[in-house]
């Protein structure tokens, strides 16, 4: 054994302290652990107060009641999904600021929008049909929110079932008169419509020359390619007098026009990528929506039955009419009405002589562009150059677009 004695180890102020490295590597994992923690319950606790907030924005109305028994049955159509058909109504109560274009506040809750979007038992195409608030129809009787029998009428104009009984009666009127059963309803308010396009940073649109200039109602849109904004972009889709041929039917298919540039540009903008313009997005429209969707689940859930549709497979039409021979001021539907009903009834792809003033999102007017976005491409050697008016459609069929008088009967560019 060794005479030389064991070193023993330095103490006092200035040894070193064997474990403070380990000490220091505790203390941070424990600081790291801690934040993650603190991140993750900050990260969770806002996507539950949005979910909350933009869930509590939903003004949500079950109109079973109000429909009665005496509805269309649905037709078993075969595919992987049933098809889906939503009624959307614009609500023109034109309480909001700017929202009496027309110089009608006061009298009313109406709508001048209606709108059967039908999605295909497949989920590869989507139709957006138009109504015209001018149509002569035959009203049933129907009932209003505290249960009340309103009569019904004949030979009166469609958007008079709102006027007197709400969204319930307008539904009644549609399945009544097409023989459809809508699975859901959604009512948009003027207001809510500004909020939503501003979400998105506006709409991009085309205004042929020489402009829309109207100044008892402020508004003055040079011609040429620019986006909408706000009070801008709800003066574009509620003018009619002032520009185009001053009809209703033009009016509708601006809208139209509006509509499929508005999802082109959350699709293909890069709108979805944005967080901030999604939650606006949601913030706005959930603020401007009456339905009988129950939660913003439920609404997602919708959405994203869109996901394999192109965009040249979302087409906005107009129900076929005729001015109506005792009233100039009025319109008629056409035989070949029946004929697109029936289409929709059985989930078949609308055929050429039948869609023959299509808008696609794919390719809307004075846009030049073309193709099928996201999802499903068009179909293969169909046209959807801007030159032929034609778009492709889903499943074969082929659909014309607008005429080039009709887009200048609508405001819109050739």
């Amino acid at each position: 054994m060794s005479d030389v004695e064991p070193t023993p180890a330095p103490t006092g102020p200035g040894a070193p302290k064997r474990r403070g490295r380990s000490r220091r590597r505790h203390t941070v994992a424990k600081v790291v652990v801690a934040s993650l923690v603190v991140l993750a319950m900050a990260t969770g606790l806002s996507v539950v107060f949005i979910y909350r907030h933009l869930n509590g924005n939903l003004n949500v109305q079950d109109l079973t009641g109000q429909l009665g028994g005496d509805r269309p049955s649905k037709k078993d159509v075969g595919g992987p999904h049933e098809p889906l058909n939503i009624l959307v109504m614009g609500s023109d109560a034109r309480d909001c600021k700017g929202c009496n274009i027309d110089n009608l506040t006061g009298m009313g809750q109406r709508s001048d929008t209606t709108i059967l979007v039908h999605l295909s038992a497949d989920r590869t195409r989507a139709y957006g049909i138009s109504i015209p608030r001018d149509s002569m129809v035959d009203r049933p009787t129907c009932l209003g929110p505290n249960g009340q029998k309103i009569p019904g009428g004949t030979h009166v104009m469609w958007n008079e079932a709102f006027s007197v009984g709400g969204p319930a009666c307008t539904m009644k009127q549609f399945e009544s008169l097409t023989g459809i059963r809508l699975d859901h309803y959604v009512v948009v308010n003027f207001e809510g419509f500004k909020n939503m396009v501003d979400a998105i940073g506006g709409v991009q649109v085309c205004i042929p020359q020489p402009g829309f200039v109207d100044p008892s109602h402020g508004i003055n849109l040079p011609a040429g390619t620019r986006k909408l904004e706000g009070q801008q972009a709800l003066s574009y889709v509620r003018e009619r007098y002032m520009v185009g041929n001053g009809s209703d039917i033009g009016r509708m298919k601006r809208q139209q026009a509006f509509i499929a540039s508005m999802a082109h540009q959350v699709v293909s903008a890069g709108t979805l990528s944005r967080p901030d313009r999604v939650v606006s997005f949601l913030n706005a429209a959930t603020q401007s929506l009456t339905t009988d969707l129950p939660n913003l689940v439920k609404i997602g859930q919708l959405g994203y039955e869109f996901r394999h549709i192109g965009l040249d497979h979302i087409q906005f039409i107009t129900i076929p009419n005729e001015t109506d021979p005792t009233n100039a001021n009025h319109l008629v539907w056409l035989p070949e009405a029946k004929k697109v009903w029936k289409k929709i009834i059985d989930d078949q792809p609308l055929t050429k002589r039948l869609a023959t003033d299509v808008i696609t999102a794919g390719n809307v007017p004075g846009s030049g562009s073309s193709g099928g976005g996201s999802g499903s491409s068009a179909s293969a050697g169909s046209s959807g150059s801007p030159s032929d008016g034609s778009s492709s459609g889903a499943g074969g069929a082929a659909s014309q677009g607008p005429s080039s008088q009709e887009l200048a009967d609508a405001g819109l560019c050739a």
